[in-house]
């Protein structure tokens, strides 16, 4: 079974957040940060990675997106700011 990734992206600091969940997350990074992606992200140019969390299975990882998408947007800042206090973009790592 392969596994999950749950991921937020922003344009800033505090900025626009996305969450999102794919099942490769070095090809999910690219394609935001190469705009490859059509839609929200896109639209307001959401490029940086700043949350990612992984899960065993893609239904893990779907289910906790469903989840997380439903917060309230302080308790996804705090999320971010758990693991990245900076906001730095995670992109290279």
């Amino acid at each position: 079974m392969a596994g999950g990734w749950v991921y937020i992206v922003t344009d800033k600091p505090y900025g626009t957040l996305y969450t999102g969940v794919t099942s490769d997350m070095r090809r999910r990074a690219w394609e935001h940060r190469d705009g490859a992606m059509e839609g929200f992200t896109k639209r307001y140019d959401l490029k940086r990675l700043v949350y990612v969390e992984a899960h065993d299975g893609i239904r893990f990882a779907i289910k906790r997106e469903k989840l997380t998408k439903r917060w309230q947007r302080a308790w996804k800042i705090e999320l971010i700011q758990s693991i990245n206090p900076t906001w730095a973009d995670l992109y290279d790592t």
